[in-house]
């Protein structure tokens, strides 16, 4: 290949990567595959299975949602700028994708946190039933949202949120305390 021809092609590859395509009612069609997933056809391209991933995830949940292909490299092929920019129909349909994707269980109930080796494992209450999980210590697994709000990851990713540790009890978040 000439070095022209490699230059010209990076520059195409870039401004492409750099354009931002807005998806809405009028150039995106989404459908839900026999299989359950989501696929997308706008501008003549389809495209049998994308993901949806909010821009924001923990302040704007249906405003800026990336539209993404799935494979690994996840190039991203436009943005739906508001949930109200599509049908409703499309708007469910992306609704219960992301609810998917974040599956995230709210700890109404602290009832234990042991730690031991390197790891906390936490025995709690959820909007979604009891539920046991483990923690590694000293990473990244407790993020603070807010002042009162915090995010739980745990060793397989899983997400938990405490909406507001105010809301805990004294003892409940003397448990947390080795987090906070």
């Amino acid at each position: 290949m000439s070095e022209e021809f490699q230059l010209s092609q990076m520059e195409q590859e870039t401004d492409e990567m750099l354009r931002i395509r807005y998806l809405n009612k009028d150039n995106a069609v989404f459908k839900k595959t026999e299989g359950g997933f989501l696929s997308l056809k706008t501008e003549g391209e389809y495209y049998p299975r994308v993901q949806i991933v909010r821009m924001f995830p923990f302040m704007n949940t249906t405003e800026l949602l990336s539209v993404r292909t799935t494979d690994e490299r996840s190039k991203e092929i436009g943005i739906v700028e508001k949930l109200i920019d599509v049908t409703e129909e499309t708007a469910s349909l992306l609704e219960e994708q992301m609810n998917m994707h974040y599956f995230t269980p709210v700890i109404t109930r602290i009832l234990n946190i042991k730690d031991e080796y390197g790891y906390a494992y936490f025995h709690v209450e959820t909007n979604h039933g009891p539920c046991r999980f483990t923690i590694q210590m000293g990473g990244n697994a407790v993020v603070h949202l807010s002042e009162t709000r915090i995010l739980i990851m745990d060793i397989d990713e899983n997400r938990f949120e405490i909406p507001d540790i105010m809301k805990l009890t004294a003892g409940e978040r003397k448990k947390l305390d080795l987090f906070l």
